[in-house]
């Protein structure tokens, strides 16, 4: 394994889309390095601490939060002497994203007041108010050019759909959820899954005009939702709970057709393989090495070096299990992260 030399880092660091850039904060300047020679290519300097930074989609613009001033600054690799400055004064800013058109800038406003579409081309705005989450609910169709975003007004939950060409509502619809969590278009743009909060184990699949396709509720009376996500292919839809199963649905019929479990215990017979992560010292030959007595008496002695293997272990074994206090809020339990293969035919999670 090879490494670069160390570098100077104060705060967020990010690829590019394009992988041909790395962006670094040192500070209040943003370090715009190559990926592969790491030289720096731009370096812009900001008027505060950088707490955020996100690419657009082209690799072309980067934006750069400043969260305590609060303000945005954006900037352009292709023509440096072009800057973006976007504050919502008393507002304030608790969260900024890229359209997919890499041509506009999201923000959210403190408190959730409303959402500002800011355009990089004509410096055009228009508002959506009340969103329900600062860095949540909001989600595109895969071709971009319609937006999905969640309000909350009179205590009711509300799905907003926009067009990305024009910024213009195209739809309101309300739906039937206690406490929105979040929200997803599907690959093949065709439905919205919705999910409530922990506290209601509550799935829902809207079409964009509004219609509820399916409801699914796989127990009550417990923590239910934690994770959601669909398959690149859109054929499927993984549900991940607090009851520490994954359940996977189908987009015909959207019934359950498939339910894994996190195992305390693997027991025969079984086809899983588990691994487990064994360190060994690295024995190396220092016979024609030579020390000086200088670095002999050195007051920090040498580590120890290890190389890492895995064995596979037989069954029956007991995987180590914590289980969580049940006095504290936000219980680290539960499928969390979701991740499903181009086909459908695997799926990671933990």
């Amino acid at each position: 394994m090879e490494f670069t030399e160390a570098y100077k880092q104060t705060g967020p660091c990010c690829f590019s889309p394009n992988a041909r850039y790395i962006a670094v904060a040192v500070d209040y300047r943003l370090v715009i390095r190559d990926t592969l020679s790491f030289r720096v290519v731009q370096l812009f300097s900001c008027l505060d601490k950088i707490s955020y930074i996100e690419w657009a989609l082209d690799s072309e613009y980067i934006l750069c939060g400043l969260y305590k001033r609060p303000m945005i600054q954006a900037w352009s690799l292709t023509q440096p002497e072009w800057t973006c400055k976007i504050d919502e004064g008393p507002a304030g800013i608790a969260y900024a994203r890229w359209s997919p058109d890499s041509r506009h800038i999201l923000t959210t406003s403190e408190f959730q007041l409303r959402l500002t579409v800011w355009s990089l081309v004509n410096t055009a705005c228009v508002h959506v108010q009340w969103p329900k989450h600062a860095s949540k609910g909001v989600s595109f169709t895969k071709d971009g050019k319609f937006a999905a975003i969640c309000t909350r007004r009179d205590c009711k939950d509300y799905i907003n759909l926009l067009s990305c060409h024009s910024w213009e509502i195209m739809g309101v619809f309300a739906v039937d959820t206690l406490d929105l969590a979040d929200l997803e278009w599907s690959p093949d743009d065709s439905a919205i899954v919705i999910w409530d909060s922990p506290l209601e184990y509550k799935v829902l699949i809207y079409s964009p005009d509004g219609r509820c396709l399916f409801k699914y509720q796989a127990y009550e009376s417990g923590l239910g939702v934690k994770s959601v996500s669909w398959s690149p292919c859109g054929q499927f839809l993984a549900v991940g709970s607090y009851d520490q199963m994954l359940r996977v649905l189908n987009h015909l019929t959207w019934k359950t057709f498939a339910e894994f479990m996190h195992l305390s215990t693997v027991r025969a017979p079984c086809c899983a393989a588990v691994f487990k992560e064994v360190d060994e010292p690295l024995q190396l030959d220092m016979s024609e090495l030579c020390l000086d007595d200088d670095f002999m008496r050195g007051s920090d002695a040498p580590e120890g070096h290890f190389k890492v293997r895995y064995e596979v272990m037989e069954v029956p074994i007991t995987l180590p299990f914590q289980k969580p206090p049940a006095d504290k809020p936000n219980p680290k339990q539960g499928i969390a992260c979701l991740l499903l293969s181009g086909s459908g035919t695997y799926a990671i999670w933990s």
